[in-house]
């Protein structure tokens, strides 16, 4: 680890309730240290996506998509030789069941899954109550990857009610020794109608041209659709540059409701600069976008027809990163709680000196 914290929901609410539980007279104090402790652990910033999970080590990730016309399926892995499994997700993308997940289920290599986090709904303007959920099968997946033969995985997917799930998407982080140190960013949840943004934020300036450095993302798109007559696309930039304004249709699925989705994976090769839609596969390198010097990428999504469901982008980064949805990029160091606290008591002291002066003037 290097010096700077990997910031998780709950260091952040602990920092907070250090400085709301000092027993200091003024609460107009308390308000402005709570709001200050918030903006140091970087807080969260107005975005549908959010960061849901962080992991850094020698980290490697698998990503695939399914959807179809009818209820069953294959979703794969790639998983090397030794690697061993952290952590496994699957999400769903559905339409027109009013930002429900009632009824939404199915099966995963023969096991029972019921999406139990609801990941939120796109609002209006957007049509067709566009809402992806999330489920974890780390249980399922660990047990049939770990200290097997490497390589490619397949697993049987079945769903509940395949005219409201568009598909699914299997994300799959795993550990082996022999892999650069590095770090995965998961995050998720809905595309906002006025565009979403997320930070990689490292501890030291980058070098894109130093060996073995790489940054990708990855995007899970539902209910997108592209013709000659119809155009449903979302627009990506990368430190203010345009990457691709083609991301989205259903190359993991089918041209029909009920199968529309897309995942950059494992096995799509990583899309062009600028590409089109056909060349668009939802996976991308951002090193071209990173000059020497930089500590962070900054990524901007925009769904202007309001009727896609960006519900997952998958980071990997070289090296140690926090991740983030705040454009201006993530904290990276944080006070300890002691020096908080030391910090507040002698704010308090300052105010309890200005106070005895005023007094006695």
């Amino acid at each position: 680890m290097s010096a700077y914290n990997l910031l998780g929901e709950e260091r952040k609410s602990f920092l907070i309730r250090g400085v709301q539980n000092m027993k200091f007279k003024s609460a107009k104090f308390l308000a402005v240290a709570a709001a200050a402790c918030a903006a140091m652990v970087g807080g969260t910033a107005h975005a549908a996506l959010t960061t849901f999970q962080t992991f850094v080590g020698n980290v490697g990730v698998s990503t695939d998509g399914w959807g179809g016309t009818g209820s069953s399926g294959g979703i794969s892995a790639m998983v090397p030789a030794g690697a061993t499994v952290r952590a496994a997700y699957l999400y769903t993308s559905t339409n027109n069941n009013g930002g429900s997940l009632q009824g939404i289920g199915g099966t995963l290599a023969g096991s029972a899954v019921s999406f139990d986090t609801n990941l939120g709904t796109i609002p209006a303007p957007a049509c067709c109550a566009l809402t992806a959920g999330r489920t974890d099968v780390t249980s399922i997946i660990k047990p049939l990857i770990d200290g097997g033969p490497g390589g490619l995985y397949n697993f049987q997917i079945t769903e509940s009610n395949s005219a409201i799930q568009d598909g699914e998407a299997l994300v799959v982080v795993y550990d082996l020794p022999s892999l650069p140190f590095s770090t995965v960013g998961i995050l998720d949840g809905f595309a906002q109608t006025t565009g979403d943004s997320a930070s990689i934020t490292f501890a030291n300036a980058l070098d894109p041209a130093a060996p073995g450095f790489f940054a990708e993302m990855r995007l899970g798109i539902g209910f997108s659709f592209n013709n000659q007559s119809v155009r449903q696309t979302s627009r990506v930039l990368v430190n203010g540059d345009l990457l691709t304004e083609n991301a989205g249709n259903f190359d993991d699925g089918a041209g029909a409701n009920g199968a529309l989705i897309t995942v950059g994976g494992f096995d799509d090769p990583l899309s062009p600069a600028l590409p089109t839609v056909a060349q668009d596969k939802e996976r991308y390198n951002l090193v071209p976008f990173v000059d020497a010097g930089d500590t962070s990428i900054n990524i901007r999504t925009f769904n202007s027809s309001n009727d896609d469901l960006i519900f997952l982008s998958v980071f990997h980064v070289s090296g140690e990163a926090v991740i983030c949805t705040d454009p201006n990029g993530c904290v990276t160091t944080v006070p300890e709680p002691l020096s908080l606290a030391l910090v507040g008591m002698a704010l308090a002291g300052l105010g309890y000196q200005r106070r005895r002066a005023q007094k006695t003037a």
